[in-house]
């Protein structure tokens, strides 16, 4: 296996402890905040080049909230390292029970191409924090920002617990035939099927960040205006190409009439009468993503937008009016600038119709009626909510981001990233003395014995006692 030596030399340096002491992760994160600083304008240039993003969007999503992240790390990580004390029973009342957090070992984290710095540096400053050594494996498709990646990223952390590695789908395979301690992967759920199926042979643990259909209800009740700037920011950042944009919107047939005036002048006001000339639209990332995208334009009617441009792989920010459930655009993920609108008559169709369909990464309720934005929240099961706004519960550091069932496993940001990519082992030390209190223990057995036993073991209700 190409790869073997790679992963043999970076077992090596984990074993030796040289990723272990707070220090050394200190320092490698500390590098990684000089690569982002160092690299910002490139970074910029290369993102704009590969997927047309634009230099606001691209600051903003790659480059700030990675150093959120970064800083929220640094300044708790001592903390998080510490040992956790936990109760103890009468029994073990003298001894010293703890859990300890301990890197895996030898991680490797796949990142996608929509967002090729922000997605694959968050999961590394976790797996640095947490003591691991990590090949990082950047996306293909977006060239440019891999070439920063690979060519830049190695002079600023340390060779021998640090990689990178690039290439298409059959370098990935064969990196994918080594024995890993965690594999944190970002993408589609086919992939991830894939990744986890070659992790299975290692038994060794994953988190996937895959994506899906995030619903989006708005009901009868709300600022039409603010609802329709919210959902248009959410739906067309980054040109529709974010994994927890709002995929669809759930609205009766009143509110859909209202929305979509709301909607051409939000529309309007971000972009300009023509978006295509703002230079705060993006483009798709690829000429295969844009004509997938383009196919599904012919669902529903065209109520905005709706133009193309293959060339410059541009499509208008678009909404689709009365779409069916059994359209082709409600059948997988946009991720493009189209935002479908599927007419439903209450609350609980809504919920019923969110609760039919996969259990999707994000999912958004609006509503100035906070007893309906509960409702949604209570009944129905998602990675993450946010209520009355998009995208924002992601640029937390405070709140776990994640999927469930087919839009993922596991979670990450900020002290969850240095979970995941922490084994927490559970720990008893206990003293050489003492030996008669083991007595109750040991053989030969009898009911007094086992009464003593229960009476220092075991664990008690509020107002419960035991009697000897």
């Amino acid at each position: 296996n190409p790869y073997a030596g790679l992963v043999s030399h970076l077992r090596a340096s984990w074993l030796s402890g040289k990723t272990r002491p707070l220090e050394y992760r200190v320092a490698q994160l500390e590098a990684l905040g000089r690569f982002l600083d160092d690299k910002k304008q490139q970074i910029l240039e290369a993102t704009a080049s590969d997927l047309g993003k634009v230099p606001f969007e691209a600051e903003l999503s790659e480059i700030f909230l990675s150093k959120n992240e970064l800083y929220e790390t640094l300044k708790n990580l001592s903390r998080w390292m510490k040992d956790e004390q936990v109760d103890r029973t009468l029994a073990t009342r003298m001894d010293s029970a703890f859990i300890r957090k301990e890197p895996y070992g030898v991680v490797l984290i796949i990142a996608p191409w929509n967002y090729p710095i922000h997605l694959f540096l968050v999961p590394l400053i976790g797996a640095i924090a947490a003591g691991n050594c990590v090949i990082v494996k950047p996306s293909e498709m977006s060239k440019k920002t891999e070439r920063i990646v690979a060519e830049g990223l190695p002079s600023y952390l340390d060779k021998d617990c640090f990689a990178v590695v690039t290439g298409g789908v059959p370098e990935t395979t064969r990196l994918l035939e080594n024995k890993f301690d965690y594999i944190f992967f970002t993408g589609t759920p086919p992939v991830g099927r894939i990744v986890m199926t070659a992790a299975a042979k290692h038994l060794t643990p994953v988190t996937l960040e895959l994506g899906g259909k995030n619903p989006c209800y708005v009901s009868d009740t709300c600022d039409v205006t603010n609802v329709a700037r919210r959902v248009a920011w959410g739906r067309f950042f980054n040109a529709g190409q974010t994994c927890i944009a709002p995929d669809y919107l759930l609205c009766t047939v009143e509110m859909q009439e209202k929305l979509i005036p709301a909607l051409r002048e939000a529309i309007t006001d971000f972009y300009g009468p023509n978006p295509r000339e703002s230079p705060d639209f993006g483009r798709i990332a690829g000429d295969k993503q844009f004509r997938r995208v383009q196919r599904l334009l012919g669902s529903g009617r065209v109520a905005i937008g709706g133009q193309t441009d293959e060339a410059e792989r541009y499509i208008a920010p678009t909404v689709l009016a009365d779409v069916q459930p059994s359209d082709p655009i409600m059948q997988e993920e946009i991720f493009g600038p189209i935002l479908p609108i599927v007419v439903i008559t209450s609350t609980d169709e809504a919920i019923d119709f969110i609760n039919s369909r996969e259990r999707p990464l994000a999912l958004y309720a609006f509503s100035s009626d906070d007893k309906v934005v509960n409702q949604v929240l209570e009944r129905t099961s998602s990675g993450g909510f946010c209520g009355n706004d998009t995208l924002m519960h992601m640029s937390m550091p405070s709140l776990p981001f994640g999927g469930i069932g087919n839009s993922g496993l596991g979670k990450y940001h900020g002290k969850f990233t240095f979970d995941t990519f922490s084994h927490h082992r559970g720990c008893l030390k206990r003293g050489m003395g003492w030996e008669p209190l083991n007595a109750p223990r040991y053989p030969p057995y009898s009911q007094q014995k086992f009464g003593v036993i229960r009476a220092t073991s075991k664990v008690t209700r509020k107002n419960d006692c035991t009697l000897l």
